[in-house]
């Protein structure tokens, strides 16, 4: 899965289950300040990321996440960590 797939999967949940309108996220856009993501709701945007990555999460992956792209970068290192490196 690539990062823009990973994104739009993003932008959905934060449209669908945080009522957050889809145009107004931004890759750059910070979760707490920008988009009032507090603890609770990172929490459970956690959880529903999980199908997407198939296996459980390790909340040590999002600690330093503050953005929408840092999300997806974390998102898309677990998801692409078991793959063999491309040469």
């Amino acid at each position: 899965m690539n990062k823009q797939a990973i994104y739009e999967h993003v932008v959905k949940l934060l449209d669908e289950n945080f009522g957050i309108e889809a145009a107004s996220i931004k890759p750059e856009s910070k979760l707490y300040d920008d988009l009032d993501i507090d603890s609770i709701d990172a929490v459970d945007l956690i959880v529903q990321l999980k199908p997407l990555v198939g296996k459980r999460l390790n909340a040590e992956a999002f600690k330093s996440v503050r953005t929408v792209q840092d999300v997806v970068d974390a998102l898309y290192l677990l998801v692409n960590e078991d793959q063999p490196a491309a040469n």
